[in-house]
């Protein structure tokens, strides 16, 4: 496992190439060298810095295969699921009734338990805390219900009174327009008259 101090694994790569062209040039001509308790020849040492370069180039291959693999799965596997899941449906539908034929496509009919005497009873007492616990009310119980009116308080509507408007006639003319004769003008005063008395 590489600490923080170790090199990556592409700095080792590359140093082992340049181990490889070192020990080519400068030790082929060398009969054995000690190493790590062992004796190798210039060709056992390229051979296993070869397989060191090997190793972590396959493994740069595969993670590139991977990803390209892991896209392309990513892209195809939901529709691939959806007509899988079809075909389940399907044959459920099918073979329903008969569980061999399920077991050849690899399903197995729901099995449903029936419940006990005591397991029944307490999904009737759930079912019934629950509905206290949300106030839920079935048909009857609501036309039970019936809103409290506190108090009405009514305020009368009095229509105003219609306002006749009668139309007035000219004096000059003689009647108005629903045949009514027009009223004579009433004469002024005359005044009254003033005797002269002689003078004494």
């Amino acid at each position: 496992m590489a600490t923080k101090n170790s090199p990556s694994k592409g700095t080792v790569v590359a140093l082992a190439k340049s181990l490889i062209a070192g020990t080519n040039k400068h030790l082929g001509s060398t009969t054995q060298v000690m190493l790590a308790g062992g004796s190798y020849t210039a060709a056992q040492i390229t051979s296993k810095l070869d397989q060191l370069v090997r190793l972590r180039t396959d493994v740069d291959a595969a993670k590139a295969t991977t990803t390209a693999k892991l896209a392309v799965e990513k892209t195809d596997m939901p529709a691939l699921r959806i007509f899988m899941d079809a075909l389940v449906s399907f044959v459920k539908a099918a073979y329903g009734n008969a569980p061999d034929v399920l077991a050849d496509f690899g399903l197995h009919p729901k099995v449903v338990t029936p419940l006990t005497v005591e397991a029944k009873a307490a999904a009737a007492a759930k079912r019934k805390a629950t509905r206290a616990a949300r106030n839920t009310m079935g048909s009857k119980q609501k036309k039970s219900v019936k809103g409290d009116v506190i108090g009405i308080t009514l305020t009368p509507v009095t229509a105003a009174h219609p306002v006749v408007t009668t139309a007035t006639s000219s004096p000059t003319a003689g009647a108005t327009s629903t045949g009514a004769t027009a009223a004579a003008p009433v004469p002024a005063a005359s005044p009254a008259p003033v005797t002269a008395k002689p003078a004494s």
